[in-house]
């Protein structure tokens, strides 16, 4: 990780991904942060290059997709800058969103709030909000703060 967060520090935890629901995750908890002198950490989860018989082949897109990760989480490290004035901690894993997820919150007891987006379309809420709603919600040691995707910055400004 990047960042380390201060020990007491309310560490506020986003998925960041490319959809437009992050956003909303990401302003709510950047606002939090804020207002609650904590701070803001970002996962980014890569997927694992599919099984190639050459070793240096999927060495080459492991790096490549690392170096996606960094990008995408620099280029939101920028908006957490800007709304609470701190640069976030990072975290990059490899393998399934939910399960790497998963493994982070039981490993970093820094963190203490969970914040997810919502897809407002009608293909659900999201794998990450049906898997943290459902059987993985019992696992849970924090709060879960689901934010809605359909939400405009306005509105997150006036609730959070």
């Amino acid at each position: 990780m990047n960042g380390q967060p201060g020990t007491g520090e309310r560490v506020f935890l986003v998925v960041v991904d490319e959809s437009p629901e992050m956003r909303k995750a990401l302003r709510y908890a950047c606002r939090r942060a804020k207002r609650t002198g904590g701070r803001v950490a970002m996962l980014n989860v890569m997927d694992p290059p599919e099984a190639q018989q050459w070793g240096a082949v999927v060495e080459l897109m492991r790096e490549e997709a690392r170096q996606q990760a960094e990008l995408l989480l620099a280029q939101h490290a920028e908006v957490v800058v800007s709304l609470t004035g701190q640069p976030p901690a990072t975290y990059i894993r490899e393998g399934k969103s939910r399960d790497e997820l998963a493994k982070l919150l039981s490993e970093d007891k820094s963190i203490s709030v969970l914040v997810l987006g919502s897809a407002s379309g009608v293909e659900g809420p999201g794998p990450l909000v049906t898997a943290f709603t459902g059987k993985l919600g019992s696992q849970l040691r924090i709060p879960l703060t689901i934010v809605p995707g359909a939400l405009t910055d306005a509105e997150i400004d006036a609730i959070s």
